[in-house]
């Protein structure tokens, strides 16, 4: 689910941005099976998958900043292109920033590309650019800024 989730969502996202062939090969690097249950075994990742009438339409990755003793992180938000715009990415930013207030951690950070919209987004709901950092991945590499929201 969270695959098709992602594939359904990067496509639209990143085609103006990064190559096909980036796009390819960063879904099947970050989107294998195996990556998303090694994660949940470890709990590195706790996922949370948000439903509209029944169907899976939204979902986060978050867990603890292994850098900062008070500050979970975003690993990943991405909800269906059809559903965008209603509020369902606001209601899981929301949902993880309760869960890190809860756990007593002051911050909330995530990456997210440079040239994404996506940033906007963020800027609205409170985050703000901390830095630039470029990520390699296979040979590739990811171009983002890193944002932070206060809690």
């Amino acid at each position: 689910v969270i695959l098709q989730i992602a594939e359904q969502t990067w496509w639209p996202a990143y085609q103006v941005i990064l190559p096909a062939e980036q796009i390819r090969y960063m879904l099947q690097v970050i989107y294998a099976p195996e990556k998303i249950l090694q994660q949940l075994e470890t709990s590195s990742q706790e996922y949370l998958l948000l439903l509209e009438d029944n169907r899976p339409v939204a979902f986060v990755a978050y867990g603890v900043e292994e850098e900062s003793t008070d500050t979970f992180k975003i690993h990943k938000l991405y909800c269906l292109p059809a559903t965008q715009g209603k509020g369902y990415g606001k209601r899981l930013v929301e949902e993880v920033a309760e869960i890190t207030k809860q756990t007593g951690k002051k911050f909330l950070i995530l990456n997210v590309n440079r040239q994404n919209n996506a940033k906007l987004f963020y800027e609205r709901l409170g985050f703000e650019i901390q830095y630039e950092i470029d990520i390699p991945i296979g040979p590739y590499q990811m171009n983002d800024y890193v944002m932070r929201k206060a809690l």
